[in-house]
């Protein structure tokens, strides 16, 4: 039986007010009764708007009872201290971290939603919760905490190809590189490719996503700047593993790294903006603002992040299926993780909201994809579910130089002198990506080895990053580029 296809006419009809309820009950049917009948649907949805405070604690329709019940007090503009005390949450790797990351790590520790923290190895400096961050909030999502690169995440497809291939057929591999993506802040496609998460009805029903739908599409299947690439190197199996079910040997790996894109971004401003408004915290910590996922502008923030999420899986799935096509073969196995997220998780048997800014998923048996730079091999990884890391790791190397400071210390003939020793091909990219802004990828695993463990490698060989002249690695070093 197809999934009840719902229109906010018949929700309103039976009584729905209109609102942010209308999206979030039609989003929530369509995935947790889609098999079930449109009648039956209406029904439960009667009876729940019926009764709202019955449906509460429900785990899949509570969301929507929330959404009719009678909104508390509002908190608009309130003041709001932080604890003295904060949580405690264990550094892993903190000999390396440095300290503009830890303060701020010590500051989401006061929120007076938090639960449970941990910082990783990787752990850097960035905006509201430090990247590599990690936080366990009770009903409250920090759009800050989850980023402004939504979903970003690493996909890896494996093909059943020998690695001799990337030198025997090097010219054919870079051609099809160019030709699946395309790099760069506000890169769009002159033709959009088609993709089921373009349909999604919040496209249609929330006005911020209606006016992002039409760049959304336009930039399907595309990479953005930054640290953001797509490469070809060789994977390596030392023994088989039951999780990734893989013979030991080399094969040919394809991995990206990209995200959300402008959707993302837009969906993160506002929200912040939203949750600083309601939530005056001190100076020091306004970027940590929170929205209760009991309030209308929660639940809308937790529906656009999950469809962003969607989104940016959606945009590696675009590029992985062209480079199969060109490959003439399917992966005999695709690895794909994601950061800079919030999830529903249990933790001591209590429902929270845990926040990975720059941090890899890790729970017991979880696959992941832990990159180590352009020359540095990077890792598949399985989750330990380390209850301690919040079952977290780390989401790569972790940067230990600005990008300003990378294009003014490093070289030009020291970065190629890099790619040459490691036998890389590099299209594009600059000395703000250099190896030498990035941490010691092998460091970082050793510091969290009770978070993962490694059940392959992944060496690059040909990597393709956004070539932006102004991050160009033949300009003069003493240019500089935003932070």
């Amino acid at each position: 039986m197809s999934k009840p296809s719902l229109t906010g006419k018949e929700l309103r009809a039976i009584g729905y007010p209109e609102g942010p309820v209308i999206s979030v009950a039609m989003s929530t049917m369509q995935k947790a009764y889609r098999h079930e009948s449109k009648e039956y649907a209406l029904n439960i949805l009667k009876e729940l708007l019926a009764a709202p405070h019955d449906y509460v604690s429900d785990k899949t329709l509570g969301i929507i009872a929330q959404q009719l019940l009678p909104k508390p007090a509002a908190m608009e503009g309130a003041d709001i201290s932080l604890n003295q005390t904060g949580i405690h949450f264990n550094i892993f790797g903190q000999e390396h971290i440095e300290e503009g990351a830890l303060h701020q790590m010590y500051q989401a520790a006061k929120l007076p939603v938090a639960v449970a923290g941990a910082l990783m190895p990787d752990a850097h400096s960035g905006y509201g919760l430090p990247i590599g961050g990690v936080l366990a909030t009770d009903n409250a999502v920090i759009p800050y905490g989850v980023g402004v690169d939504i979903g970003c995440r690493m996909c890896l497809s494996i093909f059943d190809l020998p690695p001799k291939e990337l030198t025997d057929r090097e010219a054919f591999f870079i051609r099809e590189l160019g030709a699946a993506t395309l790099f760069g802040s506000g890169a769009q496609f002159d033709r959009s490719p088609d993709h089921a998460v373009m349909e999604n009805r919040l496209f249609y029903e929330m006005p911020l996503l209606k006016r992002l739908h039409g760049r959304a599409w336009k930039q399907l299947g595309s990479s953005g700047s930054g640290n953001h690439f797509a490469e070809f190197g060789i994977v390596t199996i030392t023994e088989k593993d039951e999780a990734l079910g893989l013979d030991a040997g080399s094969y040919i790996g394809f991995l990206t790294h990209s995200g959300s894109r402008a959707l993302g971004a837009t969906i993160a401003n506002h929200y912040t903006k939203l949750a600083i408004s309601k939530r005056r915290l001190p100076q020091e910590a306004k970027n940590l603002a929170w929205l209760g996922l009991d309030e209308e502008a929660g639940a809308e923030y937790w529906l656009a992040m999950n469809l962003a999420g969607d989104y940016a899986s959606a945009c590696h799935h675009v590029i992985h299926d062209k480079i199969a096509k060109q490959l003439g073969r399917k992966p005999v196995k695709q690895v794909e993780n994601h950061h800079n997220f919030a999830w529903k998780e249990l933790l001591d048997g209590k429902e929270v909201i845990v926040h990975r800014k720059g941090a890899t998923p890790a729970g017991k048996e979880v696959l992941g994809i832990i990159p180590g730079s352009m020359t540095a091999d990077g890792f598949i990884v399985k989750g330990k579910g380390t209850t301690a890391a919040v079952n977290s790791a780390s989401h790569g190397a972790g940067r230990k130089m600005s990008r300003t400071r990378a294009i003014q210390s490093v070289t030009d003939k020291q970065f190629r002198d890099e790619l040459k020793k490691f036998g890389v091909k590099l299209l594009g990219g600059g000395l703000d990506e250099s190896p030498f802004a990035y941490k010691d990828i092998h460091t970082v695993m050793q510091s969290q080895k009770a978070l993962v463990a490694i059940v392959g490698s992944f060496t690059p060989k040909i990597v393709k990053m956004d070539g932006a002249a102004h991050r160009s690695w033949k300009k003069k070093k003493d240019e500089t580029v935003a932070e």
